[in-house]
């Protein structure tokens, strides 16, 4: 008798449910989150600068290696050859004959003026002076002008600061007119470039602000949102270029990572991420209503923390289950299962 008593009090422990059953609702209140969009973006050259070849002729003294840093008009090497040292003679000589003309004008004119001032010359002699002085200081300019471009053409110098990206010439070799010779990274013009998605994409606009985390767990850097491009990608995302907002960004080139924006703020009703179920590709969470749980469709939005943001489908002040929603959710389930025949 003793065995069965406590037999059955045992059975009454298991099957009355806690009294604190309350506990296993969650009353939705409204909460406004920051919204945070999240791409994979890659570090890439904004644009690249080929140094070609101003007239052919045979490489020389180029000695510079992929991954070299050149300082801005710094010589890296020359083209040498028949051709480029006759043109280089040529404008040498027209540039020293043009700077001798300039010195016997500037004499004259001294001269004429020495005279004039000795009542020895006219004014108009003065005036001819005057205008040979400035026809020969523009023919010398023109000449200077021309040695100074057939220079430019025999070398080979960097237009701006930047890294060495490929060397495709090599000295020794004979090169054509606009033949490719080096590439270069110019320094500090790197950007990032980020692929959005449906809704996503749309939030984004030019001058948001957020950050770039690089894969390698380096730290994060600053970035703002240049432009979002208008067309499409073939897999249906969109373009977006950020430039990171120090310019001396400590970031390299095929780098990369996820970039978080922040596009302002979401409102909505927030219940624990665990009360949400999946069925059949939406979204439920069970509600306790007078008449008893239902099921009711919602939109999820952001998580922070163990919490999610609803943005629409559930009302403010609703009671929704987290103790076992999952199991509450399909309740009943076996009565409607039709076994096979």
């Amino acid at each position: 008798m003793t065995r069965f008593r406590l037999a059955i009090l045992i059975l009454l422990v298991i099957a009355t449910p806690p009294a604190n059953a309350a506990d296993a609702l969650w009353t939705a209140r409204t909460q406004t989150v920051s919204r945070q969009i999240v791409a994979y973006a890659t570090v890439e050259p904004r644009s690249i600068l080929r140094l070609r070849a101003g007239a052919a002729g045979i490489v020389e003294n180029l000695t510079v290696q992929p991954g070299d840093r050149v300082a801005a008009s710094a010589e890296l090497g020359r083209l040498t050859g028949p051709a480029i040292d006759a043109l280089l003679a040529a404008r040498r000589a027209a540039l020293d004959g043009a700077a001798a003309t300039l010195k016997n004008a500037q004499q004259e004119l001294a001269i004429e003026r020495q005279k004039f001032a000795g009542h020895l010359a006219t004014r108009g002699a003065v005036a001819r002076a005057v205008a040979a002085l400035s026809n020969a200081q523009a023919n010398r300019d023109s000449a200077q002008a021309a040695f100074t471009a057939a220079e430019d053409m025999a070398t080979i110098r960097a237009p701006q600061a930047g890294r060495v990206l490929a060397v495709d010439a090599f000295s020794g070799e004979r090169v054509a007119v606009g033949e490719t010779l080096l590439t270069l990274l110019p320094a500090n013009d790197l950007w990032l470039r980020a692929t959005a998605y449906g809704t996503d994409a749309a939030a984004i606009g030019a001058g948001m602000s957020g950050q770039f985390t690089p894969a390698d767990s380096g730290p994060a850097i600053p970035v703002k949102v240049r432009s979002v491009v208008g067309a499409l990608r073939p897999d249906g995302g969109r373009t977006v270029n950020l430039d990171a907002a120090n310019p001396a960004a400590a970031w390299l080139d095929g780098e990369t990572g996820t970039v978080t924006l922040d596009a302002g703020t979401l409102s909505g009703v927030a219940v624990p991420t665990r009360a949400l179920i999946l069925d059949q590709a939406k979204w439920w969470v069970v509600v306790h209503t007078a008449k008893g749980d239902v099921k009711q469709e919602v939109t999820p939005g952001p998580s922070r923390g163990a919490l999610t943001l609803i943005t629409h489908g559930l009302a403010p002040g609703s009671a929704v289950v987290v103790g076992n929603p999952y199991l509450e959710f399909h309740r009943g389930i076996g009565e409607r299962y039709q076994p096979p025949d």
